[in-house]
C-alpha cells in the first residue's frame, strides 16, 4: 500500500466556543486546512510548530515521544485541538515535532473519527459508512 493522505481542518476551539458565545466573530476562529499523512503507525496528531502557532494552541507539557527509526525526542503536547474530516470531528491534544513538515493523523484520531484506511482503494473511509458509529457501554 502506499502512503495514504487526506484532507482534514484543524481549529482551534477556545476560539470556536468564544465565536458561539458572541465574544468574537465566527471568521476570526483560528483554523487551518491541511492534506495530512495518514500513519496509523503514529498514536495521535502530529504537527509542526509553524500550524500550532498559526492556531494559537498552547503547549500543556512536555512527552518522551519514540519517533520513526525508534530515535527519542522529547516534544510538546498542545491542549485540544478540534480535526474535522467531511462532517466528523473530534477534539484532542497533539504532538508537536518541531522539524516535521507533514500532518500526521494516527491511530488515535481515526478511532474517535470513525475512519480507515481502505486497503483497496488506498484512502481513508468511514470504518461503518457515511455515518459515524459511536458505541457508549
Amino acid at each position: 500500500m502506499s502512503v495514504v493522505y487526506t484532507e482534514i481542518t484543524l481549529e482551534n476551539p477556545v476560539d470556536a466556543g468564544m465565536a458561539q458565545r458572541g465574544i468574537i466573530k465566527e471568521t476570526e476562529v483560528r483554523k487551518v486546512t491541511v492534506n495530512a499523512m495518514v500513519d496509523t503507525g503514529a498514536w495521535t496528531l502530529v504537527m509542526n510548530e509553524d500550524i500550532r502557532s498559526k492556531l494559537g494552541l498552547r503547549i500543556e507539557g512536555k512527552r518522551e515521544t519514540e519517533i520513526a527509526g525508534g530515535a527519542k525526542e522529547t516534544c510538546g503536547i498542545t491542549g485540544g485541538v478540534t480535526i474535522r474530516w467531511k462532517d466528523r470531528f473530534i477534539t484532542m491534544n497533539a504532538a508537536i515535532l518541531p522539524g516535521e513538515n507533514d500532518v500526521l493523523l494516527g491511530a488515535f484520531p481515526l478511532e474517535g473519527l470513525d475512519l480507515i484506511v481502505h486497503p483497496r482503494l488506498e484512502q481513508v473511509v468511514g470504518a461503518h459508512g457515511d455515518q459515524p458509529l459511536h458505541k457508549i457501554k
